[in-house]
């Protein structure tokens, strides 16, 4: 096929459409605004693979109804090319030293920053927060602007006085972010040609690197069988760390984030039986949401896989086809009996999920392939008990030590009918324990076939040892979390949600005499 010409890349900012040319297609925004933007150094870098959220900015895309949706991302992982047909607002954009706005003037009151390195950050965030709930007419609990703010590390003033910050900017008279001229000028960039950008790569003499960005499924299908060498790029959150920290070349870009239809949700049947379909590109907040909406037991892994910027920007298709073992998205899908949808030009297969990762860091795409969908069927709890541990160093926005999705249900004899043990961090790839599953199929739910199951995750995987955890934790962490499964999900006196909190626990402790 053939190739369009090249053009800038055009996106709103500081009041204007901005076209960009001449930098190579792996410049990140971070480097745009504080190397290449005039008068745009508040957003900071720190650690340059998005764990700390000091570069955190604001990206609006123009929605359907002509509304712009705002999303929180981190400026350090996210490629220039990605905000084509976008805004771009950054905290100079918020107010000023003399005139600061609500969400600036409750961290000047509530003492909310010290050094001020990772303030930024932490304002444009609590701006994305203050934009949604003045749309909605709500308030944030102090629970909510802690899950909201995960992706902005403070190493100074603490989190107690920035939390203080984001209940005391409601209480200022409302002022809203001015969107207007954004949405006017998205609407003008709409009429653009699909992006096409090339420029030159300074890391190699005379060569010329290239970022695709086409807007319809059957173009992208198209594009990526006639050019199967080129890397296929989602939100840039794994890719850009190959980049920032590793130094690749990544060659050629083929960006999906453009394909709507890649990006759609929607309910679609699987098996006869009542399913959902997630686009490879819808992103991680959306894909984990429609998960958690139909399965609850998910929420808490949802809230604790990585933060909320990364999650903005990544995408559970991305998540699925990189395939890290230590993952926490396949062994949710694998758990619930996904599918995932593969296509090459207009010719599409599918397999189970549990199918599709051969070996560390490898999996059975074929050349000029990409995965287009996951698609699973909705699981009926009131037949089937879910549950989903995550056991990592760090609370919140950190990789597990070993992550578990554990399904069961029992036929009417009070027998386990089907089960799925699903484990991440055990082996090369994210895989069902099989002899867990065996000595518990067939048998009545109860403690001696848990402790079966225990024993035969042993010859289920030989976990390793690494800077996370060693093998003989990782063993016995997964027994330990079968149990918990068995406690919580028993026929007789499960133990009830707040038995297994450690806020219920630490809780507990403060107000012990």
């Amino acid at each position: 096929m053939s190739t369009p010409s090249s053009r800038p890349i055009r996106f709103f900012h500081q009041g204007e459409i901005r076209h960009v040319a001449g930098l190579a297609p792996t410049t990140t925004v971070l480097q745009y605004l504080r190397e290449h933007a005039s008068g745009c150094s508040g957003t900071k870098e720190g650690c340059a693979e998005g764990d700390c959220g000091a570069c955190t900015v604001l990206v609006g895309e123009l929605r359907k109804d002509g509304k712009l949706a705002l999303r929180n991302v981190n400026a350090c992982t996210q490629f220039l090319p990605t905000l084509d047909g976008q805004a771009l607002i950054t905290v100079e954009d918020l107010g000023s030293a003399a005139v600061p706005n609500p969400v600036q003037q409750a961290m000047i009151d509530c003492h909310g920053s010290q050094c001020g390195f990772c303030t930024p950050g932490f304002v444009i965030s609590m701006q994305s927060i203050y934009e949604r709930h003045c749309e909605a007419g709500t308030r944030p609990s102090r629970q909510q602007l802690a899950d909201d703010l995960a992706g902005n590390l403070c190493r100074c003033t603490g989190y107690r006085p920035i939390i203080d910050a984001g209940q005391r900017m409601f209480e200022a008279p409302p002022q809203r972010l001015d969107l207007a001229p954004a949405t006017r000028a998205l609407a003008e960039l709409q009429a653009d040609a699909p992006l096409h950008y090339a420029a030159p790569n300074p890391a190699f003499a005379g060569r010329e690197d290239h970022f695709h960005a086409p807007r319809s499924l059957a173009t992208f299908a198209a594009l990526r069988q006639a050019k199967p060498d080129a890397r296929v790029l989602a939100g840039a959150t794994d890719i850009g760390l190959w980049v920032n920290k590793q130094f690749r070349d990544v060659g050629e870009l083929i960006y999906i984030g453009a394909v709507d239809e890649l990006r759609d949700i929607r309910r679609e049947d699987l098996d006869g039986k009542p399913g959902l379909w997630i686009g490879a590109a819808a992103s991680l907040e959306q894909a984990w949401a429609a998960l958690t909406e139909a399965a609850p037991p998910l929420r808490e892994l949802w809230l604790r896989f990585a933060s909320p910027p990364v999650r903005h920007a990544g995408t559970l298709g991305g998540n699925i086809a990189n395939g890290s073992p230590i993952g926490d998205g396949a062994p949710a899908l694998i758990a619930l009996g996904a599918d995932i949808v593969l296509r090459r030009g207009a010719a599409q297969r599918r397999m189970r999920l549990q199918d599709f990762y051969l070996d560390y860091m490898k999996n059975a795409l074929r050349s000029g392939e990409f995965v287009e969908a996951l698609h699973l069927p909705l699981p009926d709890l009131q037949q089937t008990r879910l549950r989903a541990y995550k056991i990592s160093k760090r609370y919140d926005s950190d990789i597990s030590a070993v992550c578990a999705v554990l399904s069961l249900r029992l036929d009417a004899a009070g027998l386990v009918s089907e089960v799925r043990f699903v484990f991440g961090g055990m082996a090369a790839i994210v895989k069902r324990a099989a002899g867990a599953e065996a000595a518990v199929l067939g048998q009545p739910w109860n403690e001696a076939a848990m402790s079966a199951a225990a024993v035969a995750l042993g010859q289920d995987f030989k976990p390793m040892s690494d800077l996370r955890a060693s093998a003989a934790y990782r063993m016995k962490v997964a027994q330990n979390l079968l149990k918990r499964f068995w406690l919580e999900t028993r026929e007789q006196a499960p133990l009830a949600a707040s038995a297994t909190s450690v806020w219920r626990a630490i809780s507990l402790q403060g107000s012990a005499p």
